[in-house]
């Protein structure tokens, strides 16, 4: 039932910790703005001549850290890279800060981290190590450029959002995470991120998100937010493994998934430049100027998040 999977996903921790961006959006108040860059995009996008800096960071879970150390840190760059990609910049440099409890415990962290580097081309110019801490932890930050901007705020009524994933993967054993990036071939890799600055750069696109570990229905949440509207979401449409339970797809992670707002005279050619990857895109939706993001399947529907409710991030565009 659709009361059910509302329930579940509300529950969910991909929910809850974006619902823990409020504590940040409260404490630091105005001065998030104070230059004049809106905040709760992928990047802080920095306005410098005649383009844009991205500047972002991800910190990784420590569970995944303890247990697959080489994951996380190829994570850490991968979420990053993906960031600056989703709002249609490219990458320039990252840096890292590691916290460890011997040097030994680092060495899988710095290896996994490598290889992704490697892989997307995108180099480590320097960071922070601290190998005598009381416990192990890692984050990256990442610098990037665009001349074009995809973002979060730009959203409007009667857009059709768009799934743009990479089905050809397998989900990780012990986390929401479907892998389709480690034993892709590194080529395909950067060819299948540079589809995003294009849409940015010849008009096709202006508005999108990066599929984080809030899932689909959590960035959804995000996108809709920023962009004050709202949403009805096709549950029947959104294209996931086979074999996997929608509810456990709407809160995973993808390595390679972006979650487009496109007008709808634009559908086609978007769909077209990802299916020429070999990659999915489908559309699943379409925005609304009522700020609820409704979920429908066949011709049953729900209401699962109502902004003049419910905050999530606590971060959207000034309304005028």
């Amino acid at each position: 039932m659709l009361s059910d999977l509302v329930t579940h996903l509300r529950q969910s921790m991909g929910i809850l910790h974006k619902q823990d961006i409020q504590i940040a959006a409260k404490g630091l108040g105005e001065s998030w703005n104070s230059k004049g860059i809106l905040l709760g995009d992928d990047c802080a996008a920095i306005p410098n001549r005649d383009s844009y800096l991205l500047l972002a960071a991800e910190g990784m879970l420590p569970q995944l850290i303890e247990t697959d150390p080489w994951f996380a840190g190829w994570c850490s760059v991968m979420v990053n890279v993906s960031d600056i990609y989703s709002m249609g910049g490219e990458p320039i440099a990252i840096v890292d800060t590691i916290w460890s409890q011997s040097p030994d415990s680092i060495s899988e962290l710095l290896a996994g981290m490598k290889a992704a580097a490697t892989a997307y081309q995108i180099p480590i110019v320097g960071g922070h190590t601290n190998c005598r801490s009381a416990y192990n932890a890692l984050s990256v930050a990442i610098l990037g450029r665009a001349q074009k901007l995809l973002t979060s705020f730009n959203a409007s009524p009667q857009d059709r959002l768009l799934v743009a994933i990479d089905l050809r993967g397998q989900f990780h054993p012990d986390y929401p995470f479907w892998n389709a990036a480690t034993q892709a071939e590194p080529q395909q890799l950067r060819e299948n991120l540079a589809i995003l600055p294009f849409l940015a750069n010849s008009g096709l696109c202006d508005a999108a998100k990066d599929i984080s570990m809030g899932g689909i229905i959590g960035t959804l949440l995000m996108l809709m937010e920023t962009s004050n509207c709202g949403a009805i979401l096709d549950l029947e449409s959104i294209p996931r493994p086979d074999g996997i339970p929608l509810e456990r797809w709407l809160i995973s992670f993808p390595s390679y998934g972006f979650l487009l707002s496109v007008r709808p005279d634009k559908v086609e050619k978007v769909q077209a430049l990802f299916h020429t990857q070999d990659l999915t895109c489908v559309v699943v939706g379409e925005v609304q100027s009522s700020p609820q993001v409704i979920l429908q399947s066949r011709s049953a529907s729900v209401l699962f998040w109502d902004f003049d409710r419910d905050t999530l991030t606590g971060f959207s565009k000034p309304k005028r």
